[in-house]
């Protein structure tokens, strides 16, 4: 045990206070001790402390009162009470007024040692919780998504209504890698959401036999290979927020499933019969137009207008120009902090490329593309050299295919480079598949058919 790790005993017997300290510093904590509650606050007001160890009856202030003390002036702290023999009522009182546990005289050291060790590792996962709570809410709010933009302003502030209103289904739309997530989980933390109950579902990477189950979750014998109960992501949403990501994607039997949980706010599992409650917010997202589908017959005409009841349309980055030099400052600090190197800046050379370049991956190319200049870096501006984007995401090159040197457009060229140790033709494959949608301005529907592949194989990992 740490010998930082400090505990307050808190007895009005001198000699129970004497063992109590002794049995303490044997385990291996440093002891402050204190005769009464006042003396216990009058300590805890000049010096931080692990835990408090008190007893319940005590002169000027007791046990119970002491507790309320410190649950009000540190709540972080935690609190055992030691009580008498047979006074178990007391001790139920005063963990319901917050103490973390009791202990009843006489007791063996080693039951001290176990009940403290209990205490300080609850309250460590207790901060530690906490503390990625406050990053994750950090990272996620309306105000974490930088923008100077009057398009993007009017999504956020639209947003920041809809975030109350935890029934209404909200539809993202937007080019990929344009933040439709980022935006979705702002909803979910300004609307009080916890960081386990957000749960992103991506409709397009789930094989279409998977999906209902991946959704719904099922029961035991549901089907073959279902040997055990299995929690869907509508129940592992709890009371947060379930993101459908390429809601494009999902195939017609079950979107008539989910128009039901939508209109009814329950579901089953497969297998069962038994009604579960949706509480859950429900976020849809796509980087298509549903409107589109649902004239090609690819998208029900009811689902559409279900989900479609709080649009919102985050604009993508070629649109939000002068969105990018404030973005550029705000991802370089998270990257100094990142990769712990000063970073100082961007050159005006690099900043017009940047303004100039039309940005087909949106805002998380521009951070991929900083992240890569980033590391290239060593103290010194970023330059264009650095960017590498010249030549980046070019039209389709053409090749002259007769003899008087004309443009043959049933030819396109490819240039792959990569190093001798890393050649193999699955990275061939995925080079051609990203510089194919870079080719298409990110429109994965478009390049799958240039390639003639199912459009999932753009989200291989």
């Amino acid at each position: 045990m740490p010998h930082t790790t400090k505990i307050l005993a808190v007895d009005d017997e001198p000699v129970f206070r004497f063992l109590l300290e002794r049995q303490l510093r044997e385990i291996g904590y440093d002891v402050l001790t204190a005769a009464d509650g006042l003396q216990a606050l009058e300590i805890l007001e000049r010096q931080t402390v692990d835990l408090v160890l008190s007893d319940l009856v005590m002169p000027r202030m007791d046990g119970l009162q002491l507790i309320g003390s410190v649950q009000k002036l540190y709540p972080a702290t935690p609190i055992i009470v030691i009580t008498a023999h047979g006074s178990v009522e007391s001790a139920v009182e005063a963990m319901r007024r917050g103490a973390y546990d009791y202990l009843e005289k006489p007791y063996e050291p080693e039951d001290l040692r176990i009940t403290i060790r209990r205490a300080l590792d609850y309250q460590r996962v207790v901060q530690e919780n906490e503390q990625i709570k406050g990053l994750l809410t950090e990272r996620f709010t309306f105000q974490s998504i930088v923008t100077v933009n009057p398009a993007m302003k009017q999504v956020l502030e639209l947003a920041a209504r809809v975030a109350a209103a935890r029934q209404t289904t909200v539809a993202i739309y937007g080019e990929s890698g344009s933040g439709k997530e980022v935006l979705a989980r702002a909803i979910h933390f300004a609307g009080n959401g916890l960081p386990a109950e957000f749960v992103a579902v991506n409709c397009a990477a789930i094989p279409e036999h998977l999906m209902e189950s991946e959704l719904f979750g099922h029961v035991r014998g549901a089907f073959t290979g279902a040997d055990r109960d299995r929690e869907g992501k509508f129940s592992l949403a709890r009371k947060g927020t379930i993101l459908l990501d390429e809601i494009g994607d999902m195939p017609l039997p079950l979107q008539a499933k989910l128009l039901r949980v939508l209109q009814e706010r329950v579901f089953e599992k497969i297998g069962s019969n038994t009604p579960i409650p949706v509480a859950c917010r429900v976020i849809v997202a796509t980087n298509r137009s549903l409107a589109d589908l649902v004239e090609a017959g690819r998208f029900r005409e009811d689902l559409y207008h279900r989900i479609n009841v709080f649009p919102l349309t985050i604009p993508p980055l070629s649109q939000r120009k002068d969105d990018i030099p404030i973005l550029c400052g705000h991802i370089l600090e998270q990257l100094r902090q990142h990769l712990g190197k000063p970073l100082p800046g961007i050159s005006l050379q690099a900043m017009d490329v940047m303004l100039e370049y039309r940005w087909p991956g949106n805002v998380r190319e521009l951070r991929n593309c900083l992240e890569r200049a980033a590391i290239l870096t060593d103290n010194e501006l970023i330059r264009p050299v650095h960017l590498g984007l010249a030549g980046a995401a070019p039209e389709a090159v053409q090749e002259s295919g007769n003899e008087d040197g004309a443009a043959d457009a049933s030819r396109v060229s490819y240039h792959l480079t990569l190093p001798v140790d890393e050649l193999s033709l699955d990275a061939l494959n995925e080079q051609i598949l990203g510089i194919t949608l870079e080719r298409c301005g990110g429109n994965k529907s478009k390049a799958s058919q240039l390639l003639k592949v199912n459009r999932k194989a753009f989200y291989r990992s």
